[in-house]
């Protein structure tokens, strides 16, 4: 059975804005890292849609920098999951739907999937914690104050203790933090 993760970034006071970050390419180097680490990648509805927006057409682009080119090329050829009550066309390449009961259906992809599964989509993530189904975190944290937007697991039920694993610090003064569910 492969872990679920969680990969997001976010500012020092927890907005999870995607605009409110210091995107170059080392940290497009870590999340391209990260995924080809992980067998597939899921994402809810508005998530996806961002990245079905954007990162075909990148992966596309001969004079897109590098990094973000690398990023889009394994982002299309990577197995993407979605969850989606409201959707069910998805023509970007390697995508599937995730049907059924969402607790049951992740834990069947948690379990199909050795290498595990990448979920970097903060509202389904927030349902998966409450679950008890995410078993891993990868938070980029980047040195920006934003004092606006969206914030990370707002309204869980209760604490969650992590234990750090590691920390890795870029260039810009991002750091990446990896942790894992603390036992008991």
């Amino acid at each position: 059975m492969g872990l679920l993760t969680f990969g997001l970034n976010v500012t020092l006071d927890g907005c999870i804005d995607h605009t409110q970050g210091i995107a170059d390419d080392e940290l497009h180097d870590y999340w391209t890292q990260l995924m080809e680490q992980s067998g597939a990648m899921l994402f809810g509805r508005n998530t996806y849609e961002l990245m079905e927006g954007a990162w075909p057409a990148v992966a596309r682009d001969e004079k897109a920098p590098r990094a973000m080119r690398e990023w889009a090329q394994k982002l299309e050829a990577k197995a993407k999951y979605v969850v989606s009550g409201s959707r069910s066309d998805f023509p970007w390449q390697n995508t599937i739907k995730v049907e059924g009961e969402l607790r049951e259906a992740i834990s069947a992809l948690k379990a199909k999937t050795e290498r595990g599964v990448l979920v970097g989509a903060p509202k389904l993530a927030a349902a998966l914690e409450e679950w008890g189904l995410i078993d891993e975190y990868r938070i980029v944290v980047h040195p920006i104050i934003s004092g606006r937007g969206p914030t990370l697991f707002h309204g869980l039920s209760s604490a969650r203790h992590l234990e750090l694993l590691s920390t890795q610090r870029f260039k810009s003064g991002v750091q990446a933090l990896h942790f894992r569910r603390k036992a008991g």
